[in-house]
Formats: C-alpha cells, sequence, structure tokens
C-alpha cells in the first residue's frame, strides 16, 4: 500500500483511515479485513481492529502521519483513497471527512479515486458542508472580494485540512484550484447486484462530482443500468463503470454474460468500461482453453461452466481482448 499498487485501474493507494465493517454481500470475503487479520498482532498496522472471529470490531484509526502523504508526493498520478477502508463510513466524522477532502483540494495535480458503499452518507456530507456554521468566515462578500472567480469550498476543506494535521501543514507543497466540486476526485460507489446497484447508484447520480462511477466487484449477480429506480438518469452523469470477479481463497464465481451485459451497456452509452479481473474463476469453454482446472468447479442454471483456475491464470481478458477504457477529465 502507498506509491505502489497492484490494483488494475489506479497507481497508489492513500489510507488515512483504517477500519471498516460489513454492510452487504459483496463484503462477506472482504479484500482488506483479510489483510487486517495478518497485521493485527501487538505492534502491527492493525492492532486493536480485529474481533476475535476476525472481523472488524469498530474501531476506526485516523493516522495522522499518513494525511500529507498525497502533497509529498510531487509525480502526478491516480490515487485510491482508503483502499482499506470506506471514506463516508458512519464511524468517520465529517470533520475527519472534509479534512482528508482538504487534502484532495490542496494536491490537485493528483487525481483521486474513491468509492463507497455508503452513498447515502456521501450525500449527507455535502449537505453538512453547504450548511456548515463556518461558511460564513469563507462565503461572505469579503472573502469572495479574495477569492475572486475560485469557490469558497476547496479553501474551507484546505482548513479543516490544516486542522488535522499535527503541525497544520506547514511546509507541504499545495496548489488550491478553488473549483467545486473538485475536478481532480472521482466519487464511486461499489455494487454487486440489480439490488444494490438500485440502492447506490441513484443517490451518486445526485452527488455533486467532477466524475462518477461505478465499481461492480465483486459482481455477484446481473446489474440493469437501464432498470434503476426512476428518475436516475446514467447517460451523461455516469464517467466510468469497472467490474470484477472475486478474488480470494473463497470467492464465488462471475458469470461472463453479467461482465458482457454490463460492457455492452456502457458501450451503447458511450461510458468508458474496465474489465479488472475474473477472479479466481474462468469460463471452461470459450475463454479457458490451454489453462488448467484446479479441481473445482461450478455450473449456472443455464449450463455456463466454471472452473477455479486462480486469478494469476484467470487473467483480465473479456472476449480476447483486454478492456482498459478511462473517463476524459479536466485533469
Amino acid at each position: 500500500m502507498g506509491q505502489k499498487t497492484g490494483i488494475e485501474w489506479t497507481e497508489a493507494t492513500w489510507n488515512p483511515i483504517r477500519r471498516c465493517s460489513r454492510v452487504s454481500e459483496g463484503c462477506r470475503h472482504c479484500y482488506a479485513e483479510t489483510v487486517a487479520n495478518r497485521f493485527k498482532g501487538p505492534g502491527e498496522p492493525y492492532e486493536g481492529l480485529i474481533a476475535k472471529g476476525g472481523q472488524w470490531n469498530g474501531e476506526v484509526k485516523l493516522l495522522e502521519h499518513k494525511l500529507a502523504e498525497p502533497c509529498r508526493w510531487s509525480k502526478p498520478r491516480m490515487i485510491f483513497v482508503n483502499s482499506m477502508s470506506d471514506l463516508f463510513h458512519p464511524a468517520v466524522s465529517f470533520e475527519t471527512i472534509a479534512g482528508i477532502f482538504g487534502i484532495i483540494a490542496a494536491a490537485s495535480w493528483h487525481t483521486f479515486q474513491a468509492l463507497t458503499k455508503r452513498p447515502e452518507r456521501m450525500f449527507e456530507f455535502f449537505q453538512w458542508i453547504d450548511q456548515h456554521p463556518e461558511r460564513k468566515d469563507f462565503d461572505s462578500p469579503q472573502a469572495r472580494s479574495q477569492l475572486g472567480t475560485d469557490h469558497w469550498i476547496p479553501f474551507f476543506l484546505a482548513q479543516k485540512a490544516s486542522e488535522l494535521l499535527p503541525d497544520g501543514g506547514a511546509g507541504l507543497t499545495v496548489d488550491i484550484k478553488g473549483c467545486w466540486p473538485l475536478d481532480n476526485l472521482w466519487l464511486g460507489v461499489s455494487v454487486e447486484d440489480q439490488a444494490t446497484a438500485n440502492h447506490r447508484i441513484p443517490q451518486l447520480l445526485n452527488t455533486p462530482a467532477a466524475a462518477r462511477w461505478i465499481s461492480a466487484e465483486p459482481l455477484l449477480g446481473p446489474v440493469d443500468l437501464s432498470s434503476l429506480p426512476y428518475p436516475s438518469k446514467v447517460s451523461g452523469n455516469l464517467h466510468w463503470v469497472v467490474v470484477g470477479g472475486e478474488s480470494g481463497t473463497h470467492a464465488r464465481p462471475m458469470h461472463p454474460d453479467w461482465a458482457r451485459n454490463l460492457r455492452n451497456q456502457c458501450q451503447s452509452a458511450g461510458v468508458p468500461f474496465l474489465f479488472k479481473q475474473w477472479g479466481e474463476w474462468l469460463p471452461v469453454l470459450g475463454q479457458s482453453e490451454g489453462v488448467p482446472i484446479r479441481g473445482r468447479t461450478h455450473s449456472f442454471e443455464d449450463g455456463t461452466f466454471m472452473g477455479w483456475v486462480g486469478k494469476k491464470h484467470a487473467g483480465r481478458r473479456l472476449d480476447g481482448r483486454i478492456w482498459d477504457e478511462y473517463p476524459e477529465t479536466t485533469q
């Protein structure tokens, strides 16, 4: 974790917060929880965050020494925010979230990618900003005359960041563009099936963002973007779709048609599509010729036959090619 990562759709990870909790079926085999269990001993990074049963125990840690990392990385890159937690978890205060947003605003040469399974709280956060009692200090006629065409919110967020940093951020490289929503932040939701898509995507579409995206990983069922609750409008409001199968010892197979259908929907709507991985399973016919099946198999009701080959051998090809499309942004 940090300046290098194996996550296919980003270039670095930044984890100023540790801890999460399960919220839906996609969390059953949480990779972050698995990693945390490996490093939960005395003196290790996740000490005190894992319960005896192996799940998150409810404690949250803000890592002050991690907060300023992006401001110290001079080379522009894509950064996944909180790969080991959920920025909008209820245990993370809005003041803390605002401080993290402030670092994102200050490090405007990077592109930040954030995912949540709690879009209702993400939406509430934006309402909290608009109604914050300190708004008058940043959105007054005098303040607006100083900011010119810049928006007040990025500077409010930067102030919240300085309140979190041990030294107030002294000596850090800062470049605040003053635009809102932040043009270097992509906000997304994780979905695993139609039910979670119906719940989370409409709330995402109502949230201000320079780019909105979904991560359908682990994809555990079909997702039809055209059947989202009215009046959700995907066209023009959704900017990226990432799809992937589940990985890990207990991974569940992904039907190839679930991935294909989302790809086809993206192509029809002009939305960039990235196929992250098959996970541990691969279709036996038409996809896995020459790849050894490692004993485990699964048959879907329509007769589609899947074999366990391991993540490395399963790879990232969907219908013979790599899908690595990204949204076009002002960054």
